[in-house]
């Protein structure tokens, strides 16, 4: 149902009946390594390219989230995701191994919940009664596209964020047992002219608040509704405008329950400048660690804002301004507010 001009209820509560996490080693030593379903030593993960590897990470959370839920692959309906690379290549060929109908998305690193969002959508409306839908990036890949290749050695500005190794991916069921998708906000662009692509959390940071905004307004709720508030991944910068933006839009949200997926990843020590990115940061920390934080009783409703900077080296080349957005989606155990 639609509730206001850009907010989805969903009145039948599409379940996360499960899902799957993989990791590269970088995130093995991160601070929420257990969280993982598995974890890889070798960052190329035995391919001869990063973007195979990536392929790689896709088609194993893939499998986890089937075999945790039992599962068969031609019972699942649809995928729906994408990744950073090239026309969402790694997404691409990794669903050539399950053969199942796929909706590719581009949301840059919004794309886990633009995924969860549509999929929770069509479940709801009976469109499926089985889906899959998540995201992943690769660290080598996406500096290698974007940036410069690691073995350049390029130095970075303290804004710049660590992009992460790994995959998100959750099964999605019309019933079972598991958090429920209760709601969805879809982000619009949100474009502040900023030009610096190794300061993704700034330039992101403008699109979580309009959507955050828009999604308690619709709803009709405050933001104490949620137990907390996350957004992925706006890093250190980011997390600290959004704040400021949302006080001076008179939302008082307390600090501790509003946190941010590429803050929640590594360790201190690890050299990730003002954070995590890419389309696997919110995946795989919202997927693996919020999930079964929300499976323990730590807390019982969580808002998702995954933002997502849309640019292309393209565009980069060509001076243009960052285009960004930003998704929500809550997530409940027991069901929501009707």
């Amino acid at each position: 149902m639609l509730n206001g001009h850009r907010t989805w209820l969903f009145e039948n509560e599409p379940v996360i009946v499960s899902t799957g996490t993989v990791g590269g080693p970088f995130e093995a030593r991160g601070k929420i390594s257990n969280d993982f379903d598995l974890l890889h030593d070798d960052i190329w993960l035995r391919q001869d390219s990063f973007e195979k590897a990536q392929k790689v990470m896709i088609e194993e959370a893939c499998q986890k989230a089937m075999e945790k839920a039992n599962v068969q692959k031609e019972q699942v309906q649809f995928f729906l995701g994408g990744d950073l690379i090239n026309q969402i290549t790694p997404t691409t060929f990794a669903l050539k191994t399950f053969g199942t109908p796929y909706l590719g998305l581009f949301g840059a690193c919004s794309t886990s919940m633009e995924g969860l969002a549509l999929g929770a959508f069509i479940v709801n409306h009976g469109g499926s009664t089985c889906l899959m839908t998540g995201s992943s990036s690769h660290n080598a890949a996406t500096e290698k596209q974007f940036r410069y290749p690691t073995e350049y050695g390029g130095q970075k500005p303290p804004t710049a964020q660590w992009t992460v190794t790994g995959a998100g991916v959750a099964l999605l069921k019309d019933k079972g047992e598991g958090p429920r998708v209760t709601s969805a906000t879809i982000g619009r662009i949100i474009d502040m002219g900023l030009t610096d692509p190794f300061n993704m959390g700034g330039a992101m940071a403008p699109a979580a608040v309009d959507t955050i905004q828009v999604h308690l307004k619709e709803r009709g709720i405050d933001p104490s509704y949620y137990d907390l508030i996350v957004t992925g991944d706006l890093g250190h910068i980011g997390r600290e405008i959004a704040l400021d933006l949302l006080i001076k839009h008179s939302y008082k949200i307390e600090e501790a329950h509003f946190q941010d997926c590429g803050l929640m990843i590594y360790r201190e020590g690890q050299p990730v400048l003002a954070g995590a990115s890419g389309a696997g940061c919110s995946a795989a920390v919202v997927y693996g660690h919020l999930l079964n934080r929300m499976k323990a009783g730590e807390f019982k409703r969580l808002l998702v804002v995954a933002t997502g900077a849309l640019l292309s080296p393209l565009t980069f080349q060509q001076s243009e301004t960052i285009p960004c957005i930003a998704h929500a989606v809550s997530i409940e155990m027991g069901g929501g507010a009707k």
